[in-house]
């Protein structure tokens, strides 16, 4: 892992004011806490620090983390704990299922930590959790976040056989920061998952991803990031501002205004993603129901004829 030089890290400037929102205080989110305490699950908006969990809890929705909440991964910008990773728990995914009843979820976005200890990365931990949530709740719409399980073809069908009707994973930078963002990762790996996912059930899975802005990009490398994601049939896209967790995470490099969010959001749906979600506060899972697959992708989401296993 690149080396953080904390001489230079500067505290973190004070946010602009479309970025400051009140914290709200209501028995829904009470509710939401003791319902996760009690079932022992994880959730992306607590390990991840991520300022929309006061709302998603206070309306009753989370984004569930299986896996633990121990990662093996470094990557200098998310707030998850890198640490030696726990066994896997056996009733986890029944656990998931149970708390997706009791919360009538119509949409539910299952994610987890990088598994890299494991020799499918915890694919199969994700395959397991799918059919529980389906076997208790057949009507809700199942999204998967994943990693990119190092590339490996056989762990990504293995969630694919669970048939998610939503496969998302993250670009989260253009091509330049990648090493300095996710120094595990790479962006022609990432790509290549997406690829695959469309590859391999493309008339009948939609394909998601997201961006982080604000960490140095240029507009140019943003419209190619969004043009390389096109060429791999990528569906959806995701397009929020980079906040820093804490000193000793990527400084933020600019705050991009509202204006800018809402011209990007409209790039990206010229050049025909089927939904984007486009703002400051944007996660990948913000709202992530606001688009439910009625109908299976168009043909035309297909990816072009490029090497497989590669990116453009």
């Amino acid at each position: 892992m690149p080396g953080l030089n904390l001489a230079e890290v500067q505290a973190r400037p004070r946010l602009p004011a479309w970025l400051r929102r009140q914290l709200p205080a209501t028995e829904s989110f009470a509710r939401m806490r003791a319902l996760l305490d009690e079932l022992k699950l994880h959730t992306v908006c607590q390990s991840a620090r991520c300022p929309n969990h006061w709302e998603c809890w206070s309306k009753g929705t989370a984004t569930f983390m299986i896996a633990g909440d121990h990662c093996t991964r470094a990557c200098r910008f998310c707030a998850v704990t890198t640490a030696k990773p726990l066994a896997l728990e056996a009733d986890e995914p029944a656990r998931v299922a149970e708390a997706t009843r009791r919360l009538r979820l119509k949409h539910v976005v299952v994610t987890a930590v990088a598994r890299d200890d494991l020799p499918d990365g915890g694919a199969d931990h994700f395959r397991r959790t799918i059919e529980a949530v389906r076997a208790l709740n057949p009507a809700t719409i199942i999204e998967v976040l994943t990693p990119d399980f190092d590339g490996r073809e056989a762990s990504i069908e293995t969630v694919l056989a669970a048939q998610p009707h939503i496969f998302n994973h993250n670009l989260e930078t253009v091509r330049r920061l990648t090493p300095s963002v996710r120094w595990r990762a790479t962006y022609e790996r990432s790509l290549a998952v997406l690829q695959q996912v469309k590859l391999s059930r493309g008339a009948t899975i939609y394909t998601k991803s997201g961006l982080m802005l604000g960490l140095g990009e240029t507009e140019a490398e943003l419209f190619t990031a969004m043009a390389d994601l096109r060429r791999v049939g990528c569906d959806i896209l995701t397009l929020g501002q980079y906040l820093q967790p804490t000193l000793q995470h990527l400084p933020v490099v600019e705050f991009v205004s509202p204006d800018k969010f809402q011209a990007y959001g409209q790039h990206a749906r010229q050049i025909d993603f089927v939904h984007v979600a486009s703002g400051p506060m944007v996660r990948s899972s913000y709202h992530a129901d606001d688009f439910s697959p009625l109908e299976p992708p168009s043909a035309a989401n297909s990816p072009s004829p490029i090497q497989k296993g590669r990116g453009p």
